[in-house]
């Protein structure tokens, strides 16, 4: 059955028609985003919903939503998402960042220009008859310094213009490279180096508990006499009441803000200061953006419902459709691993370490653990999934280690598992081979070569004649028939495991009259869905 969307907010005819195309089931009813009564009755018959900015994504509606696998925002703010009650939920939140960054940059460059020659200003003048030429004295770009605050993809553009109108640039960015600051043709330099040398400051970082303020009254007063600040980011990252004084005081000589700390901005204590420009958050309102963006997302949506491929994703590791091809057998190897391991114990889970080794430990690992995490939560929670698990995984406390290596032995890559609880650890490994079926091949540390089904019985046991009859028996007394049959053993004599395929779920019964037997250490049925 084709996946179904709601698209609940103005989206281009094209980006709809996409959906359709790639033959996704679409409703589009732009006005619903507004009546969340509505919205929420009907909810629950979508896989995927497309929003702008009306819809309004709230735990309450998650808690209705009973299909939904995916939320498309077409743009950069999910502000309207909740998406800590998104990924408990398992539903994964999308944004579209790149569609939006041109127009954004050019936004920022644009009002790097009004306010060096007070256009607003002189332009309102103007057109009031007056002509106060010597009013409005401006300065040149060429030259001068522009401190790019937050250099990823938009300030990346932002520092690429500014160089090509022959500005000196420097860009305060932890994660920028000095290779990648090379490439821009900027010097990357601490924040208060930044505001010490700047002319010109632009800021391009999301916000954060570390981005808020990032230009308060004490980074203010270290910036540069008659410098002029830009912000067409985030609102939130001045204190505007600070940057309102600095401008009085003549220590700023202009500003330039799209965005403000509370939206929509109806007072703030800059409006109608001398040389602060202001506009309505437009920086991605041009055609070309909102196209862009919807087209973006729907071909998102498009490719996870379809195939799987994960893009632009809030709280979910990004695979490629390739990827998603690739790493299909090792996604669904380590889902059954991490089942296994839940399935072993009925104690609280302290620690799930896992060791990548050979090839697979160049793939995506964020998303083979996050399978890992859902195989081992879902034996206690079956809502459990891939984007839930992390955020459950941290409520109840339990650390994640991951480990990569070379190849070490016989199988060219394999994943190992180990489970750590107050009591105990306990380990199961796996490989998939080349007909891309996931395979055991060591459990206890013992090896073997065991498929995986969907109804298996595991026992462990001393290493002595008469196992294997007493379990063919007890299964054929109870008509419960065995497929097949996997044995494995440390040495003669020691520690041995049993694994038997069945046709069919067993019953509790049975564990009981094996349990009885007393010549079983353990002894678990087990159920591996998709298998």
């Amino acid at each position: 059955m084709a996946p179904r969307v709601l698209v609940s907010d103005e989206l281009s005819e094209t980006a709809v028609q996409i959906f359709r195309d790639r033959g996704v089931q679409v409703d589009y009813m732009p006005q619903l985003g507004k009546d969340k009564d509505k919205l929420a009755e009907i909810i629950g018959q979508y896989d995927g919903l497309a929003i702008r900015s009306a819809t309004k994504v709230t735990d309450k509606l998650l808690a209705l939503a009973t299909n939904l696998k995916v939320v498309g925002r077409a743009g950069i703010g999910v502000d309207n998402v909740d998406i800590p009650a998104a990924s408990k939920k398992g539903v994964i939140v999308m944004n579209t960042p790149f569609g939006n960054s041109i127009t954004t940059a050019e936004h920022a460059i644009a009002m790097m220009f009004a306010t060096a020659r007070q256009i607003p200003e002189a332009n309102a003048s103007t057109h009031a008859g007056k002509w106060e030429k010597s009013k409005f004295m401006g300065v040149e770009l060429f030259n001068k310094t522009l401190g790019v605050i937050g250099a990823g993809n938009i300030g990346g553009i932002v520092c690429d213009r500014a160089v090509g109108l022959k500005m000196k640039v420097v860009a305060y960015d932890p994660f920028l490279s000095e290779e990648r600051a090379k490439a821009l043709g900027v010097t990357k330099v601490e924040l208060d180096d930044l505001l010490a040398r700047a002319d010109f400051i632009t800021l391009h970082v999301p916000l954060t508990d570390k981005t808020r303020n990032i230009l308060s009254a004490e980074a203010l007063a270290k910036t540069k006499p008659g410098v002029r600040i830009i912000n067409c980011a985030r609102g939130g990252l001045i204190d505007e009441a600070a940057l309102a004084e600095a401008l009085k005081s003549g220590h700023v000589a202009g500003a330039a803000l799209d965005v403000f700390e509370v939206e929509p901005a109806k007072e703030n204590p800059l409006f109608n200061l001398p040389n602060v420009v202001c506009t309505p958050h437009l920086g991605a309102a041009t055609t070309e953006a909102q196209e862009n963006v919807a087209l973006q997302v729907a071909e998102q949506m498009s490719d996870y419902l379809l195939s799987g491929a994960v893009q632009n994703a809030l709280n979910m590791p990004n695979v490629s459709a390739e990827e998603a091809q690739t790493m299909g057998p090792w996604i669904k190897l380590a889902g059954h691993l991490g089942a296994f391991i839940g399935q072993m114990t009925d104690e609280p889970i302290r620690a799930i370490n896992i060791l990548y080794d050979g090839r697979v430990s160049s793939m995506n690992l964020a998303a083979l653990n996050q399978s890992v995490i859902a195989g081992v939560l879902k034996t206690q929670n079956p809502d459990v999934n891939l984007v839930s698990a992390p955020a459950v995984a941290k409520d109840k406390g339990i650390q994640i280690s991951t480990t990569r290596q070379d190849q070490t032995g016989t199988f060219d890559a394999y994943i190992k598992v180990t489970m750590v609880t107050d009591k105990r650890e306990r380990s199961v490994a796996g490989t998939c081979f080349s007909d891309g079926k996931p395979r055991f091949i060591q459990i206890k540390g013992i090896n073997i070569d065991a498929e995986i089904g969907e109804h298996m019985l595991y026992t462990t046991n001393e290493d002595v004649p008469g196992i294997i009859g007493l379990l063919g028996m007890t299964m054929g007394k109870n008509n419960v028939n065995i497929a097949n049959f996997t044995l494995g053993r440390s040495g003669v004599g020691q520690d041995a495991i049993a694994i038997l395929y069945l046709d069919q779920a067993i019953d509790p019964k049975v564990i009981d009259t094996l349990e009885s037997t007393g010549m079983f250490s353990q002894v678990k049925a087990l159920q591996f869905a998709g298998a």
